[in-house]
């Protein structure tokens, strides 16, 4: 407890990233991390176009599928879910071009996956999120949603590797309590 305390006040003492960084550089990630990290498999021969469409139904795509480099979700008074977290992926821009009519689109995304999204909404919803690097490796993939959700809605919700919605969110209430509990050790 110690130690993380002293982490914690050299921390806030940072005035540099470099100075973060070498704070944390004995630290080895927590073994979920290191799941989820092994779990972006990078698709060498990945198709160039595909769809997945919902038409008053469902379409669920999840395991270890290839995406392709331009994938168009349709959902038409219908679902798609597009579980990313154990899929293959091309490296670079992997664009989906999503529309939501009076239906909706759920993309599941690992925590280490880079994701930018750029939609509209017209009486509906589009969940916006930009997790991205600065500098970008153009090694490995960053999944780019764009489109449209009308009278529908399309959400992105990270989760790891075999976790349910449910667990998720019980992880994430459980890390947000520890943040809180370490902000008031700390003052």
């Amino acid at each position: 407890m110690e130690e993380f305390e002293e982490r914690v006040t050299l921390a806030h003492r940072a005035q540099a990233v470099e100075e973060l960084a070498a704070l944390l550089a004995d630290l080895s990630p927590p073994p979920s991390e290191l799941a989820t990290a092994q779990s972006l498999a990078v698709a060498s021969n990945a198709p160039e176009r595909g769809e997945a469409t919902a038409i008053f139904g469902g379409t669920r795509r999840e395991g270890a599928w290839s995406v392709p480099r331009h994938l168009r979700v349709t959902a038409f008074f219908g679902g798609v879910e597009l579980d990313l977290r154990t899929a293959r992926l091309p490296p670079g821009p992997v664009d989906l071009d999503v529309t939501a009519t009076f239906g909706g689109v759920q993309v599941i995304v690992p925590p280490t996956l880079a994701v930018e999204v750029h939609g509209t909404a017209i009486f509906g919803g589009f969940e916006h999120m930009d997790r991205t690097s600065s500098t970008p490796d153009p090694d490995l993939p960053v999944v780019r949603i764009h489109g449209r959700a009308i009278f529908g809605g399309v959400s992105v919700e990270t989760r790891l590797p075999g976790e349910s919605s449910f667990q998720a969110h019980r992880r994430r209430r459980k890390d947000r309590r520890a943040l809180r509990h370490a902000g008031r050790r700390s003052d």
